[in-house]
C-alpha cells in the first residue's frame, strides 16, 4: 500500500514506483483527507488522525499489507506499525523525520508567489474543494510540519515490523535524524541513495523500486557475510 506525502496525492507514487511494483504485487493507495480527490474538513491536520485513516483503509482491505510511505506517508506508516502491527507486513519509510527539528533549515513553503500558484492549479485539477481551498490546505500543512511529529526512540523501539529506512543523501530530513530513526527501530535496514533529494522516488524510480523489492523479498534479518550490528541476531 502506497502512502503519499504532504501537499501531494496517491497519483504521485502510483506514477513512479507503483507502476513498477505492480508487476509483482497487488498495489493499493488512497488520497488522505484534503489531498488528491478526497475532500477536506474543517479539522486541522494531525499525523495521528492520518494514521487512523490508514488503519481504516487497511481494515477495509481485510488483510495485512506492506506499507511504502514517502515523507508524511512514511511518518504515518511508522505510526500504523506502532499501533496496529498485525495489519503491516513490512514497512518502507522514505524521507521520514522524527520531529520538526529533524528537518534541514530551508525556506518555508509560501502561500504567495508563482510556486504556490503552480501547486494550487495542480491541486484544483483533483480536489473536489476546488482552487479556492488550496491555500487552506497549504496553511494546515505548514502548521503540521512546524509542530509534528514527535517520535521518541522508545516509541520507535517498540516497532516489531521489518522496516527499511530510506532517504536521499541530500534529503530535506537531516541525515542525522534518518540514522537515528534507523538505529531506533529493531532490525531496521538503511538505504541512502546517492545524488538524490527528498524527491528520490521521482528522481530514481527504477533504483528505488529495486531497493524496495529487494527488502520486501529478502530475509529478516538479512544474511550478510560479516554481520556486526546484526551479529547477535545472526547467531540465533
Amino acid at each position: 500500500m502506497l502512502l503519499h506525502g504532504g501537499l501531494s496525492s496517491s497519483a504521485s507514487l502510483r506514477r513512479t514506483i507503483g507502476r513498477r511494483l505492480s508487476t509483482n504485487y497487488r498495489v493499493s493507495a488512497f488520497d488522505r483527507r484534503g489531498h488528491g480527490r478526497t475532500a477536506d474538513t474543517d479539522e486541522p491536520f494531525h499525523y495521528d488522525a492520518m494514521a487512523r485513516e490508514t488503519i481504516a483503509f487497511l481494515e477495509w482491505l481485510d488483510r495485512p499489507a506492506h506499507l511504502i510511505g514517502h515523507s508524511d506517508g512514511a511518518i504515518i506508516g511508522l505510526l500504523v506499525a506502532m499501533q496496529r502491527p498485525e495489519l503491516v507486513g513490512r514497512l518502507v519509510a522514505v524521507g521520514a523525520n522524527t520531529s520538526p527539528e529533524g528537518l534541514e533549515p530551508m525556506e518555508p513553503f509560501s502561500t504567495v508567489g508563482p510556486m504556490f500558484d503552480e501547486w494550487a492549479a495542480d491541486f484544483a485539477t483533483r480536489s473536489p474543494d476546488g482552487l479556492a481551498h488550496a491555500r487552506v490546505v497549504a496553511e494546515k500543512t505548514i502548521r503540521l510540519f512546524q509542530s509534528e511529529p514527535h517520535l521518541t526512540a522508545d516509541q520507535l523501539g517498540s516497532i516489531d515490523v521489518a522496516t527499511l529506512v530510506m532517504a536521499g543523501d541530500d534529503d530535506s530530513t537531516r541525515l542525522e535524524d534518518t540514522i537515528a530513526l534507523y538505529r531506533a527501530i529493531p532490525e531496521a535496514q538503511l538505504a541512502i541513495v546517492p545524488g538524490a533529494s527528498h524527491a528520490v522516488l521521482k528522481e530514481y524510480p527504477r533504483e528505488s523500486t529495486a531497493l524496495i523489492q529487494r527488502f520486501l523479498r529478502g530475509p529478516v534479518p538479512p544474511a550478510t557475510l560479516s554481520p556486526i550490528r546484526r551479529q547477535s541476531s545472526a547467531s540465533r
